[in-house]
């Protein structure tokens, strides 16, 4: 009898573990290589954020067959949990207490990626070569073979910059100390370095939203705290979601919550901010947007940059893999998520057929398949999995196979055609936030608006 396969899986978060314990059903063994000293190790970054879908959502059902093994206590399915909640309650038990534990490596940082005894140029009996992982775990260079690789590393680590070309902004390396990336604690363990102080806050999607929600809380208990939204573009009502629209309440009300705040003043907008140069001025950061000599420039304290994340993909250039030349996601995959398209959080379920790459075997999984679209949910990662699993033992009416349905955003960004349906099954925006954006747009002309911030 032949031995199992062996599948190295890149990430131990939720979808990497996932994959782990879809593999594990499936008779194959895993490898989990780690970076962080833990599993989880980016979610740990924002565990002060509280997920917008409850746990019923956010479970895999492979891991969950693990867990209830070990004797699991599982949340309360209609709960909204924290990164951190996450971590302790689903993550931590799975990689500690289940048959997943003697195959996840922590400190294991994955350098690069290749076929044993061929370079990426060679392609006569390419296809039967096993995979070569090497990796830094504090001893030195580490090398493992495996059939198949999955990578769900993620990209929480590496957030675009500030520059509105993709670039990093003039001066941006040099200003580093007065700039945070993604999704600060602003309420809790950074609270002194936002508190009092004049905040700008790059982006539009749910961690600047998020950030100026809670900026604006931080200035009810310290009113010098000023909050100044930096959008790129000229429309807001983008940024405020579907409302009563989206299936997924706390989504929807946070965005809703977030137009009110605007609309009363209380977060000040800047649209149409291009940000291209940074400047320390005193203790002081100056943010600049177009050229130098006849841009517009703010002068703050701090500046968080939420403009969302890119795949790192240096590690793997030693492979076959085709990538969307946009978003930097599978090609198949890139139509179903291009934000230039549409921002709908429900995207077609798809599996290994959509995230398969030239190199057999290989696989990109989890928010890092995303590439450059920031519309992921945790449970498609988990049916992408479940796919990728049963693609690799050759069950292809598995792989094939769609077991989700994803909850709506009821919002689009791409408006349909005269007479057709919006994409997202609904108006953009309920009837409320339908008035603050009114409201907001008439301020900003000088009129009195609709009132609906009263």
């Amino acid at each position: 009898m032949s031995a199992a396969k062996t599948v190295a899986i890149i990430g131990a978060g939720p979808v990497g573990l996932a994959a782990a314990a879809h593999v594990l059903e499936r008779g194959l063994q895993p490898i989990v290589l780690e970076a962080g000293e833990n599993v989880g190790h980016a979610m740990r970054q924002w565990g002060h954020v509280q997920l917008f879908s409850p746990w019923e959502y956010n479970v895999d059902k492979a891991a969950v067959g693990l867990l209830a093994a070990s004797g699991w206590n599982s949340p309360e399915p209609d709960q909204y949990p924290t990164g951190a909640e996450m971590v302790e309650r689903y993550l931590e038990p799975l990689a500690g207490n289940t048959a997943l534990k003697p195959h996840i490596r922590t400190s294991s940082r994955v350098t690069g990626i290749s076929k044993v005894g061929f370079d990426k140029m060679k392609t006569k009996g390419r296809e039967a070569a096993p995979f070569e992982i090497r990796y830094q775990n504090g001893k030195g260079p580490e090398v493992v073979r495996a059939d198949a690789v999955i990578d769900a590393s993620g990209t929480w680590h590496s957030p675009n910059p500030a520059g509105a070309n993709g670039l990093p902004a003039i001066g941006e390396t040099d200003a580093a100390d007065r700039i945070a990336y993604g999704m600060p604690d602003v309420l809790g363990k950074d609270r002194a370095r936002y508190a009092g102080k004049t905040v700008a806050v790059l982006g539009a999607g749910h961690s600047a939203i998020g950030t100026l929600t809670d900026l604006a809380k931080l200035a009810e208990q310290v009113p010098e705290t000023q909050a100044i939204w930096l959008l790129r573009g000229n429309d807001p009502a983008k940024a405020f979601g579907g409302g009563a629209n989206d299936k997924l309440a706390a989504r929807g009300e946070l965005g809703a919550a977030f137009a009110a705040l605007v609309a009363a003043g209380r977060i000040r907008m800047e649209s149409e901010f291009g940000v291209s140069r940074l400047s320390a001025d005193g203790p002081s950061l100056v943010v600049g947007a177009g050229s130098a000599c006849c841009g517009r420039q703010i002068v703050v304290d701090e500046l968080v940059v939420a403009t969302g994340f890119r795949p790192e993909l240096d590690f793997v250039r030693e492979l076959r893999i085709q990538l969307d030349p946009a978003i930097e996601c599978p090609v198949a995959l890139a139509p179903l998520i291009d934000p230039n398209e549409h921002s709908c959080g429900t995207v077609r379920p798809h599996g290994a057929r959509e995230l398969a790459q030239n190199e057999p075997g290989f696989y990109f999984a989890g928010m890092k398949s995303y590439g450059r679209a920031p519309t992921f949910l945790m449970l498609t990662g988990y049916e992408q999995v479940r796919s990728i699993a049963a693609d690799i033992v050759g069950d292809r009416e598995a792989a094939e196979r769609v077991e989700l349905v994803l909850p709506e955003t009821g919002v689009c960004s791409r408006s349909p055609a005269p007479g057709a349906s919006s994409c997202c099954g609904g108006p953009a925006l309920s009837d409320v936030d339908a008035c603050c954006v009114a409201d907001e747009k008439a301020k900003q002309q000088g009129q009195t608006g609709c009132g609906c911030a009263a």
